[in-house]
């Protein structure tokens, strides 16, 4: 995720960052370009081309694509915001889970385990949601750990599943306090699957393709009806009108599937970082 002062109006105006859609399009709006030159320059020498009517369809068409794009961008950040909250709660409850095993045993080895156990989930949740399999960020955990982990194709549920099984053998003497836990268990199994639930559930295929045939029949036809009026100004409008309406279609489509590696996605890295860091120290390992 890209760290930025959203008050420096200046140098966000001209910064071209690598993932600007500007850059993405810029190929595309070049094309469009040409494309409309030749137009305006075809119609010059043959005026029976001129469609007049097609002024009128663009002002409501025009109208009736800012409302798709704009429930399009706003379905899109509910699940990104909804994406932050989980990320929110996982280390919330991965904190609590801490102070309960600080709570349980004074052990540095059991200590030392849980904090491996608490961090590794996040850690583990982090690469299922990348379809990502790397082992390199994993906290070693004495035992056959990271080999059984190496043979679950769930691997979240298999850290978890050792979790409880840890946290449930340090509360033994204390059957009590194994309810509070349990609850924090449960949060963090409902965290894993409302992130599931938006990584593997897309936009529909046929209202993506709608919006995608709709803003390109409303930009192609665009040349036809603006040369009449304005000339050879028609070339930077339908470069413009195309980059808005595209690009809040690919903005849409990043943000969506908020768990991957790309600018706008959301900052799991350093997330998961936090929770290491602040669970070791509750649980004061060094």
């Amino acid at each position: 995720m890209v760290s930025y002062n959203p008050k420096d109006w200046f140098k966000l105006i001209f910064q071209f960052h690598k993932s600007d859609t500007f850059r993405m399009l810029m190929p595309t709006m070049l094309i469009l370009g040409v494309i409309t030159g030749g137009y305006v320059k075809l119609e010059q020498h043959y005026p029976v081309l001129q469609v007049q009517g097609l002024v009128i369809f663009h002002q409501l068409s025009g109208f009736m694509i800012s409302m798709v794009l704009v429930f399009r961008i706003n379905s899109a950040y509910d699940r990104w915001w909804e994406g932050r909250k989980l990320w929110g709660s996982l280390l919330n409850h991965s904190r609590i889970l801490a102070v309960r095993a600080a709570s349980l045993t004074a052990d540095f080895a059991s200590r030392a385990k849980c904090a491996a156990l608490i961090t590794n989930f996040a850690i583990v949740l982090k690469n299922h949601l990348r379809d990502q399999h790397s082992t390199e960020e994993l906290l070693s955990i004495a035992g056959p750990f990271s080999e059984q982990l190496a043979s679950h194709s769930h691997k979240p549920n298999f850290v978890l599943q050792q979790l409880h099984a840890e946290l449930k053998a340090l509360s033994k003497d204390s059957p009590s306090d194994m309810l509070p836990i349990a609850e924090n268990i449960q949060a963090l199994a409902d965290i894993c699957g409302g992130c599931e639930r938006i990584r593997h559930t897309p936009i529909p295929f046929s209202y993506s393709i709608f919006i995608k045939k709709i803003i390109f029949l409303y930009v192609i036809t665009l040349p036809l009806g603006l040369s009449v009026n304005i000339g050879y100004f028609a070339i930077p409008v339908v470069m413009f009108l195309f980059y808005a309406f595209a690009s809040l279609e690919l903005i849409s489509e990043e943000i969506e599937d908020p768990f991957g590696i790309d600018a706008n996605d959301l900052p799991t890295d350093e997330l998961t970082v936090k929770i290491k860091v602040n669970t070791a120290e509750i649980l004061n390992i060094k």
